[in-house]
């Protein structure tokens, strides 16, 4: 699994050093190259002008990883110079932007680029067949460059609201790309989740992952409110003390279906409205956001790298533990500290000493099933063990433990 940044709100097409630095200083070790960095005005005390392009920004990123682009973006009455303001106009123009972005992208080291749908001016009717033709276009450049083309859902604006729109169902993404595949030969094409897309719309993140099952190769991270137009750094959206974004079935999701591809962080709106001498936390705790999601979704297969495993915890999170994975990878025994819990059982898992870890040969590893993750796992260097030591984390299972133990997990 490789974590990326999106680097809107952090990075100026200006002066994109600083926002660089700052993302690498951060630990990020890729970046998404964006092409709306180049195509956006902006907003000057003299005025609104135009950004200066993507040159200073791939001078400024050369000597770094930049795994997955994305597509320019045209608004619905965008003018350019010498050209007429209509939809066709838009659409030849996107198409134009998108076939230079590819060839951009594949110089610069991208594997795969993120192209939304075309909608503007399109009938419903017809929106599947032009979209069709376009990314069968879009398949001839990326083959001569080995980029692989990822569809995103779309949403569409009607009175005020967001509804959805195409693509905006994991099944008929699946059956979108699985087309264009048998047309294109291969593995052209692949599919992301932009969570502001399917946040608009109140998607069950859940059934869209599973649907799209191992076709997803990238998912667009972020918060974002009802309309859609904001991008949030993940848990920040948050009424009565409850995150408003359904992180629990991401994350379920993409653990469900061992997605192992891009978490793409998307944070513009975040990172654009935090004063720049701030933003170095921001981007600290950005990184540790996204390193927490990528444990998350990953634990399965850090249960699966382990011929064998013991868990060290006696709690509940122990039951948690057993219930959702302990048929498939079951642990040998839990241990404790606690000495009143020796010899007992915990659903019928013995529980022992912590002595008892000596004698386990050193690629067995230790899963710890409790909340003081850090004095357990000095606890477990002090005593000089060899073996591998993970954590296991039931905020986000499959299946959850009703009953009250009364204990601690």
């Amino acid at each position: 699994m490789k974590v990326v940044c999106a680097p809107m709100g952090i990075v100026s097409a200006e002066f994109p050093k600083q926002g660089l630095c700052d993302l690498v200083a951060a630990g990020f070790q890729n970046v998404m190259l964006d092409f709306s960095i180049g195509e956006t005005p902006v907003k000057h005390r003299t005025g609104v002008r135009p950004m200066p392009g993507m040159k200073a920004f791939l001078d400024a990123a050369g000597g770094g990883t930049m795994p997955v682009a994305h597509a320019p973006k045209i608004r619905l009455g965008q003018k350019f110079k010498g050209e007429e303001n209509v939809p066709e106009a838009l659409r030849a123009r996107l198409e134009q932007m998108t076939l230079r972005a590819i060839d951009t992208a594949a110089a610069h080291g991208c594997q795969a680029i993120i192209v939304p749908p075309m909608t503007y001016g399109i009938e419903r009717t017809e929106i599947a067949s032009v979209n069709r033709a376009y990314y069968l276009r879009l398949a001839e450049a990326a083959e001569k460059v080995g980029m692989t083309i990822l569809l995103t859902p779309a949403v569409r604006y009607l009175s005020g609201h967001f509804l959805r729109g195409f693509l905006s169902d994991g099944r008929a993404m699946r059956e979108a790309v699985d087309a264009l595949n048998a047309s294109a030969g291969g593995g052209r094409f692949g599919c992301c989740l932009d969570m502001q897309a399917a946040g608009a719309c109140g998607q069950d993140m859940f059934d869209f992952i599973r649907e799209t099952g191992s076709r997803l190769q990238a998912v667009l991270l972020t918060d974002t409110d009802g309309n859609g137009r904001k991008q949030l750094l993940p848990y920040t959206l948050a009424e009565e003390g409850q995150y408003q974004t359904d992180w629990l079935g991401v994350i379920r999701g993409l653990r469900a279906t061992g997605f192992d591809g891009m978490l793409v962080l998307a944070l513009r709106d975040t990172a654009s409205a935090c004063p720049p001498l701030l933003r170095p936390t921001l981007l600290q705790l950005a990184k540790k956001t996204a390193d927490y999601l990528a444990w998350q979704i990953g634990m399965e297969r850090e249960m699966a790298k382990y011929p064998q495993r013991v868990l060290f915890g006696a709690g509940r999170m122990c039951r948690n533990y057993l219930l959702n994975y302990g048929e498939k990878y079951p642990p040998l025994f839990t241990c404790d500290n606690n000495p009143a819990t020796w010899g007992t059982e915990v659903d019928g898992l013995p529980v022992k000493s912590p002595e008892e870890l000596r004698k386990l040969p050193e690629d067995c590893a230790i899963f710890i099933c409790n909340v003081y993750y850090r004095e357990i796992e000095t606890q477990l260097r002090d005593m000089g063990l060899p073996n591998p030591v993970a954590y296991f984390n039931d905020e986000c299972p499959p299946k959850v433990v009703l009953e009250k133990i009364g204990k601690k997990g």
